[in-house]
């Protein structure tokens, strides 16, 4: 990394601008060109200085306050498959596959948020029918803590 991968991390890390050419300020800041912002960019990702460059939507800001973390007791030669199809539903945000504990069954966890509780515990149920899985809880969020990656 050279002073200008650190600058460019350093107007990147708190957002992007929501105008049609987000990079075209960035580069003019940096006095270099757009391409060349995103081909930083890319190699930053590649090198793993950045795990994940993506959109975050302030859910509960837009009214989505219901948010609830499904624990799934899914049978270990199964997960994939149950996984791809839980994953394809537009409310599960997350899934991802845990170990299990031994006074912990679920080993299969999606992250499915809504307007309301009512419509979470409607959505796992669809996910139960479309995967045949029934053994699992429901967890709701009671409160939303700060949420802020590394930062320069």
């Amino acid at each position: 990394m050279d002073e200008i991968d650190i600058r460019l991390l350093k107007l990147t890390q708190n957002g992007l601008p929501i105008i049609a050419e987000p990079f075209r300020g960035i580069a003019m800041e940096l006095g270099i060109s757009e391409d060349e912002v995103l081909n930083r960019l890319e190699n930053l990702i590649r090198e793993g200085v950045v795990r994940r460059f993506g959109a975050s939507i302030g859910h509960r800001a837009i009214g989505i306050t219901a948010n609830a973390m499904c624990t799934w007791n899914v049978p270990d030669e199964r997960v994939e498959e149950v996984g791809a199809i839980m994953a394809g539903f537009p409310e599960v945000t997350h899934c991802y596959e845990r170990p299990r504990f031994p006074d912990w069954k679920y080993n299969l966890f999606t992250m499915i948020h809504a307007y309301s509780r009512d419509e979470c515990e409607r959505t796992a149920k669809e996910i139960s029918i479309a995967t045949g899985i029934k053994d699992y809880s429901i967890l709701f969020s009671e409160r939303e803590f700060k949420k802020t990656g590394v930062r320069l």
